[in-house]
């Protein structure tokens, strides 16, 4: 008797102990579909992050915001926390609009890093100047500058005017370009490598093409031929711009102009 009653009593205990385990194990299942399900956060990016940008920089300006996703579903190596310990990490590379942020999109120094940003839209124009073409050291990026043309007169017309003019070979000055951004002095090129240093003896400002210093300024592609076809062509002149200039772009100056002021006076 007393066997049989121990017996069912270890029974019952089993039972219930075996209860109790399955009643867990379904508690921490639920947990853990929870806590897959439970919102996570992400940053997302909502435009272009260009590549150099911080996280800091990009997290000012809107470039990227946070969103939230379940938990499963949040990419590996997706960075949740924006932070002092991050937030002067740069983009390595250009990162697009919808992307994750990912913590390997982000280090100390960008691939290639470019030693000029491009305005967007814009085109950089490299043309060699000598120390008065442009206005000294006094040109720095960021400033404005009018670019003007001096070339020989050419008169294509068969009379004998023209003859008479271009075997004179009279030379003229006008405005090629009214107001274009500077965005590099110097020749950095805009590959990120580090420009050569100096030979011996020579000075900074014979770095660049034909004895003259390289200063690079953002052109709208349209007007990029002209500029080009200036540097190939014609002798050019920077002037730095002031405030409120106004320039006329149909003057011109010529040897003949010249030579009617002088006999005027």
């Amino acid at each position: 008797m007393n066997r049989r009653i121990l017996v069912i009593l270890v029974a019952v205990v089993l039972a219930v102990g075996g209860g109790a385990l399955v009643v867990m194990y379904a508690q921490n299942a639920d947990a853990r579909a929870i806590a897959e399900q439970s919102p996570a956060p992400v940053w997302v990016a909502q435009k272009i992050i260009p590549a150099g940008t911080s996280l800091k920089d990009a997290q000012r300006t809107g470039l990227i915001a946070q969103t939230y996703v379940p938990a499963k579903a949040v990419p590996v190596g997706a960075l949740q926390d924006i932070n002092a310990d991050n937030n002067a990490l740069l983009a390595v590379n250009d990162v697009q609009a919808g992307e994750y942020l990912l913590a390997a999109r982000f280090g100390t120094q960008p691939a290639g890093t470019k030693a000029i940003e491009v305005p967007s839209g814009m085109l950089a124009v490299s043309l060699s100047l000598s120390d008065p073409a442009r206005v000294g050291k006094f040109v720095t990026p960021g400033s404005h500058i009018a670019i003007y043309q001096s070339y020989t007169i050419k008169d294509l017309s068969n009379t004998p005017e023209a003859k008479i003019l271009n075997d004179n070979q009279v030379k003229g000055t006008s405005l090629l370009m009214g107001d274009v951004t500077v965005i590099a002095m110097g020749d950095a090129p805009l590959s990120g490598a580090a420009a050569q240093p100096l030979a011996e003896g020579q000075s900074p400002t014979s770095q660049g093409a034909a004895g003259g210093f390289l200063v690079t300024v953002a052109v709208k592609p349209t007007d990029a031929p002209l500029l080009i076809h200036g540097i190939q062509n014609r002798t050019l002149y920077a002037a730095l711009r002031g405030s409120d200039v106004q320039i006329d772009p149909k003057q011109e100056v010529t040897d003949l102009q010249l030579r009617d002021a002088v006999t005027s006076q």
